[in-house]
C-alpha cells in the first residue's frame, strides 16, 4: 500500500478512536453568582452535549464522555476569583481552565479541540467613555449599545474662563493661558482614575482648539479611540447618543485601532517584544500577559515553517489535546497566567512581524 495512503488511514482510524472532542465555554463568577444559578447553566450545557453525543456517535461513547464530564462538572472550584471556565472532555483528553477573561456561553462538540475556539467566544460588551471638553466643565459619561449616562459632571476649572475665551491659546492671556493649562491636566488626572476604575475606550469630545492642546498633555492616548472636534457643551445625552452612533456600530474597528495604541504605547515604554521567537521565550518566561496576532499568523508560520526557530518544548505537541503547536502552546500559558489574548486583521501587524506580547 502506497505509504502515504497507510498515513492517512491510519490517522482517520486515531481520530475516530479518539472522537468526539467536547469543549464548554461558560461564564463562572461564584464569588457574585448564586450556586443554583451556575448549576442550571451548567445542566443547560450538559443536556446540549449529550443531545449531540447520543444523535452523532455511538452509546457508548456518549456515556463515556459523559460520565467524565460528570465528574469534572462535580469537582469544580466555586471559591474561584475567576470570570469564566473551558471545559475540554474526550474519550482520552479532559482539561479545565479558570480565565480572567469573559466568554460567552458555548458548546463545541467536534472532532478534534482547538484552544483558539475559546477565543472566538470571548464577550466584547460596546462598554465605552466618552470625555466632554469645554470651557466650563467637563463630563465623563458611560455608555453602551443603548444607554448613555453622566458619571463625572463637575467644574474643574475657574468659572471665568469662558468657552469664547480659549478658542486659540496663543492669544490667551498668560495667566488664562496657564490656569488653562492647570485646568486640562486636572481633567486629565481625573479622566485617568476613571480609565483605572473602568478599563473602557474613551471619546473625547470639544472644541479643536482645546482637543488639540488636550492631545499634547493628556497621559491617556492609548485609551483615547477618537477625538470628535465640536461645540457640543449644551448637546443633551440623546444628541450625543446620535453623534456617536455611527462609530459604536463600527465597533471591531474601534478596538482595532484602540489595540494599536496600546501596542504602540508599550513600544514606546520598551514594555513590547515582537515576531515568534522572542514572543515565544517571553510568553515561555512568564513575563508578558497581553498576546495579539493577526488572524492568519498560524497559517503563515506553517507556511513558511517558522517554528524550527524555536527551542524543542519540554512536552511533545497532540492533536488529541488542544496544544497542537507552538502558539496553541503560547495561549495556554498566556490564559494560565491570567492574561488575554486578541487576534486582529492580518496586515495591522506588519512592523511586528505579526505577533506581540504587552509586558
Amino acid at each position: 500500500m502506497n505509504p502515504v495512503l497507510q498515513s492517512e488511514i491510519q490517522e482517520l482510524i486515531e481520530t475516530i478512536h479518539y472522537r468526539p472532542a467536547v469543549s464548554i465555554f461558560l461564564p463562572f463568577k461564584p464569588v457574585i453568582t448564586s450556586k443554583e444559578i451556575l448549576g442550571q447553566q451548567l445542566k443547560a450545557s450538559m443536556e446540549e452535549v449529550e443531545h449531540h453525543l447520543l444523535k452523532d456517535f455511538p452509546g457508548e461513547v456518549a456515556i463515556l464522555v459523559m460520565q467524565k464530564l460528570h465528574a469534572i462538572v462535580g469537582n469544580l472550584n466555586y471559591y474561584t476569583h475567576k470570570k469564566s471556565i473551558a471545559i475540554y472532555v474526550s474519550p482520552v483528553f479532559e482539561k479545565i481552565l479558570y480565565l480572567d477573561i469573559e466568554l460567552e456561553p458555548k458548546v463545541v462538540v467536534d472532532e478534534l479541540f482547538g484552544i483558539r475556539d475559546l477565543l472566538y467566544s470571548k464577550k466584547q460588551p460596546r462598554d465605552y467613555l466618552v470625555l466632554l471638553v469645554s470651557g466650563r466643565n467637563e463630563r465623563i459619561y458611560l455608555g453602551n449599545d443603548t444607554h448613555l449616562s453622566a458619571i463625572v459632571s463637575a467644574p474643574l476649572r475657574p468659572a471665568y474662563l469662558h468657552t469664547n475665551d480659549i478658542t486659540d491659546f496663543s492669544k490667551m492671556p498668560e495667566r488664562k493661558r496657564i490656569m488653562m493649562e492647570k485646568s486640562l491636566r486636572h481633567t486629565d488626572a481625573s479622566l485617568g482614575i476613571i480609565i483605572d476604575a473602568y478599563k473602557l475606550p474613551v471619546f473625547v469630545i470639544g472644541q479643536e482648539k482645546i482637543l488639540e492642546h488636550f492631545k499634547k498633555i493628556t497621559r491617556h492616548s492609548a485609551s483615547a479611540i477618537e477625538y470628535i472636534a465640536g461645540y457640543y457643551e449644551e448637546s443633551s445625552v440623546a444628541e450625543l447618543q446620535e453623534l456617536l452612533a455611527p462609530r459604536i456600530n463600527n465597533w471591531e474597528e474601534i478596538l482595532q485601532q484602540r489595540l494599536l495604541r496600546k501596542i504602540e504605547e508599550a513600544s514606546r515604554k520598551k514594555k513590547l517584544v515582537a515576531g515568534l521567537e522572542e514572543t515565544w521565550k517571553e510568553v515561555m518566561n512568564g513575563t508578558g500577559n497581553f498576546l495579539v496576532m493577526e488572524r492568519d499568523f498560524l497559517r503563515t508560520a506553517e507556511k513558511t515553517n517558522a517554528f524550527r526557530t524555536l527551542p524543542a518544548p519540554p512536552h511533545s505537541y497532540s492533536k488529541f489535546s488542544y496544544i497542537h503547536h507552538a502558539i496553541d502552546d503560547m495561549i495556554e500559558k498566556v490564559l494560565q497566567n491570567g492574561g488575554d489574548i486578541e487576534f486582529v486583521d492580518n496586515g495591522m501587524l506588519d512592523a511586528y512581524d505579526g505577533i506581540v506580547l504587552l509586558k
